[in-house]
């Protein structure tokens, strides 16, 4: 009899303890904000977002190499390095959204990996506001905000959800941009 009273009260509260990690792994990458391939900038490349990002906390950020803020770059670089061991991805996506992109991929390419030192992962250039913004934006807009101006940060925790927004004048190394992130991982 106390066999069974155990088995039934509490062998399903083990096995939900344990299958969560596996289950919360499963749901991240079959969330709709990473079930897209997208092409690397300046490549041929093809990365599936699932498969890069799904279970990880990732500063998404979308960016243009002719703005005010371009130079937010260093800092997105100094928070990848720092934060990259312990689990964050940084993903930028140029856009031409808010006319400050340039014309040429090689040139974005440049601006990037050549004036900036970028590391993290850049993908081509997408749109990110509007009806044509790209199902990944469109995931973030109906979870947080749609981008206001290039260099829109946001922070998206490992199931895949959307937990923290910042403008493009909060630098990606403000406290309060670390503090989401630190809470993410």
């Amino acid at each position: 009899m106390l066999h069974e009273t155990f088995r039934r009260l509490f062998l399903p509260a083990a096995m939900a303890a344990l299958c969560a990690p596996a289950l919360a792994d499963q749901e991240a990458s079959a969330s709709p904000m990473f079930g897209h391939e997208m092409r690397r900038l300046h490549s041929d490349e093809v990365v599936d977002l699932a498969a890069r990002f799904g279970g990880q906390a990732v500063l998404v950020v979308n960016t243009a190499s002719h703005c005010g803020f371009t130079g937010q770059f260093r800092e997105l670089e100094a928070v990848h390095q720092r934060f990259k061991d312990r689990g964050l991805k940084v993903a930028g996506f140029p856009s031409d959204d808010f006319r400050q992109e340039a014309d040429d991929e090689a040139e974005t390419a440049e601006v990037c990996f050549t004036n900036f030192g970028v590391s993290f992962d850049m993908f081509a250039p997408i749109s990110v506001t509007g009806d044509k913004a790209h199902p990944l934006f469109r995931e973030i807009a109906r979870q947080s905000s749609a981008p206001r101006w290039n260099f829109h940060k946001y922070v998206i925790d490992r199931n895949g959800r959307v937990v923290a927004s910042f403008p493009s004048r909060v630098k990606p190394d403000a406290p309060e941009v670390l503090k989401a992130i630190e809470q993410a991982l």
